[in-house]
């Protein structure tokens, strides 16, 4: 009988099978659900990809005449061309941020931006919740700001579109708010590990992009399965090639080099932070212009095509200027006043691209920022002793350095970059700069929506507010319910004075379902000799009497519920329900007798308790305590001693037990301990 609760309610009270810290139902979601989103974030990507290429040729190209260069793995075109009409390039930029604004601003204002960032803020603050149509407008609209010129990146676009689909998908499968922002995580993940083909990279930036000092652990599964999937999808018409070619043969064997590159992971970090704070203060200057918003691009456009006339390499996605600089033949056809303007001429043109409210990336931009940052550190420095003999170890060093501490993904970067040049050789110099460079940033941030840990993130704040929760079972906190048998006629049911939230169940007293108070009403009126069973509701998830009330909240959260029923798992029997007022109120009681989680565990841990004088075994012998099978007093705390007790211990009021059970006898070491509790 058991297996038919599992079979009739999507989160079962015992998982029949784990595999470590998930169950059977978990990893198999994760494997379905990371299917999914991988296909289609990677054939977003591709359509994405395929759109930029477009309107790069139509507009930049066709209009302008400027054909820019471009990495090895996407074409090899290896220097840029043009522009043949320099004069064009404020034009064309102006109308292609016109056309963006237009669509952003009327059909989807949400995508307006970086799209990464507004991720990251549906992940904490909306319950994973993007709708639908951002996608569509933040691909065209991404595509025409790229292809007219704008110095903007793919991948923020790439990561709203794989979290849109993710946020689609959770939806039409009636996942709850966890899952759903662990699809949009995901999403992130997908997309931007398949434009990249870097699927390691990109999962791992699903779990770190969302704190500027944590990571969330619980994407990682779904996100590697997602990218993995999408990186197929994507490679199978991109190629399977690195991006960024040639870079296979750097390598780090001189560890004086080391020195240098804390040097650097210095200057990196101040570049970082010129780069956040230059972006968010010319995107407050756009915000003050009083114009229309679908203006506001368009004047951007004009000032980034002013800047492309004497400067070409400062717009576009610029991947092309990040291959150049690779090799020292490359670095030496930019002069040398150029490589040092170039990264804050980057810095200018993204924040007019983007903080106009045009719609692209900001993670492109500020690779090529720590490339040209690396290019330029190598012309000034090269020659001296000890220093690197080739750019691109500086180069790629740079690009991981600047970005991955102002963006505070630093694991993410190193994985993404090593692939996206297919070279992990380097990532112990690499360490050594990203980790100075995110002690030079702090807490300054590239995404404003970024939280410092999950304990600050609203998605996660109610776990982190109720520690003791963890350690009582819900079979403590349950109140009674109004419960009606399988025949009992809606008559009944309004004429009872009983309370509102009420359960049906069958003869055998099992659970069948919740009785909506309105379909009551509307069953009476036309026929009150219905039978309850048949207006009887299914619950979304249950309760089980020994989870733990923090598992229980999260299924409230999940589910969007008010309140949930609680079952004893061995009869299937309903003994009560279960809502956030009653969560409350379980936790000031545990928190009153000074209760606390010692260790928390899986399926077994210890709390620490101080024995009141009202408690059961309050002047017992440790012998006679009558503890259930499995539960240990481990120690006891008493006058500033830990005293490890045995069978002839007398317990004593104020004493501060430490006891060790399993999941499934916490509620009877409770009630062996406790005072029985006050009904509520």
């Amino acid at each position: 009988m058991k297996r038919s609760i599992s079979r009739l309610w999507p989160f079962p009270i015992r998982p029949e099978k784990r595999f470590g810290l998930l169950s059977r139902q978990e990893l198999f979601r994760a494997l379905w659900l990371g299917l999914l989103i991988g296909v289609v974030a990677g054939g977003g990507a591709i359509v994405f990809a395929w759109s930029i290429e477009f309107a790069t040729r139509h507009l930049l190209e066709g209009l302008a005449g400027y054909r820019p260069a471009q990495p090895l793995g996407e074409g090899g075109r290896a220097f840029a061309t043009g522009p043949d009409r320099p004069w064009a390039l404020p034009l064309v930029l102006g109308l292609g941020g016109l056309v963006s604004g237009l669509l952003v601003f009327l059909l989807a204002p949400e995508a307006e931006g970086h799209g990464t960032d507004a991720a990251i803020d549906s992940f904490h603050r909306k319950g994973g919740r993007i709708r639908l149509r951002v996608v569509p407008v933040k691909l065209v609209a991404s595509a025409i700001t790229i292809g007219s010129g704008g110095a903007a990146g793919r991948e923020g676009p790439t990561a709203q579109i794989g979290a849109g689909f993710g946020s689609f998908i959770a939806d039409r499968f009636r996942l709850g708010a966890i899952e759903r922002r662990k699809a949009v995580a995901a999403g992130v993940g997908a997309g931007i590990g398949s434009i990249f083909r870097a699927p390691l990279g990109g999962a791992m930036m699903a779990a770190e992009v969302l704190y500027k000092h944590d990571l969330e652990a619980d994407v990682i599964l779904l996100a590697l399965i997602s990218a993995i999937v999408g990186y197929s999808v994507y490679g199978s018409w991109a190629g399977w090639q690195p991006i960024f070619g040639g870079g296979a043969g750097f390598s780090f064997s001189h560890p004086g080099e080391l020195g240098y590159y804390a040097a650097l992971g210095v200057i990196c970090g101040l570049v970082g932070m010129l780069y956040a704070r230059g972006f968010y203060g010319i995107t407050a200057l756009f915000h003050r212009l009083h114009v229309p918003r679908p203006v506001k691009p368009a004047i951007g456009g004009v000032l980034v095509g002013c800047i492309g006339i004497v400067s070409p390499d400062a717009i576009h996605v610029g991947y092309g200027t990040v291959q150049q600089m690779l090799t020292p033949e490359g670095v030496r056809r930019f002069s040398l006043v150029l490589l040092i303007a170039l990264p804050f001429l980057r810095i200018l043109t993204t924040s007019l691209s983007i903080g106009s409210g045009g719609s692209g990336g900001i993670f492109g931009p500020g690779m090529v920022i720590g490339a040209a940052v690396g290019g330029a550190s190598w012309r000034l420095f090269h020659g001296m002793p000890g220093f690197p003999a080739e750019p691109g170890p500086v180069v790629i060093i740079c690009m991981i350095a600047a970005f991955g501490s102002i963006a505070h993904a630093p694991l993410a970067m190193l994985l993404m970059v090593g692939e996206m040049t297919g070279n992990l050789s380097l990532l112990a110099p690499a360490m050594v700069a990203v980790a100075i460079a995110s002690l030079v940033v702090g807490d300054e941030t590239i995404y404003e929506s970024q939280v410092d840990t999950r304990a600050d993130s609203p998605a996660h704040r109610h776990r982190f507010a109720f520690p003791l929760l963890s350690a009582l079972p819900a079979g403590r906190a349950a109140t009674p319910i109004a419960r009606w048998v399988r025949g009992t006629p809606v008559s009944l049911v309004l004429a009872s004075a009983r309370p509102g939230l009420a359960i049906v169940v069958d003869a055998n007293d099992h659970l069948v379902g919740e009785l909506p108070r309105g379909s009551v009403e509307r069953a009476a009126a036309t026929d009150p000799s219905t039978d309850v069973a048949s207006l009887a509701v299914p619950f979304p998830a249950i309760v089980g009497t020994k989870m733990a009330l923090d598992e229980a909240l999260d299924l409230l959260a999940s589910t969007e519920r008010r309140w949930l029923p609680v079952v004893d798992v061995e009869t299937e029997t309903p003994v009560g329900a279960i809502d956030a007022g009653t969560l409350v109120r379980s936790y000031r009681e545990a928190a009153r007798a000074g209760m606390r989680r010692a260790v928390p565990g899986e399926q077994t841990g210890t709390f620490e308790l101080p024995l009141g004088e009202s408690s059961p075994l309050s002047g017992k012998q440790v012998r006679d305590a009558a503890l259930p099978t499995g539960v240990r007093i481990v120690t006891l705390d008493r006058d500033a001693m830990t005293i490890a007790p045995d069978g002839d211990t007398v317990l004593l009021p104020g004493d501060i037990l430490t006891i060790w059970c399993s999941d499934g006898t916490r509620a009877g070491a409770l009630d062996a301990l406790l005072a029985p509790q006050a009904e509520s």
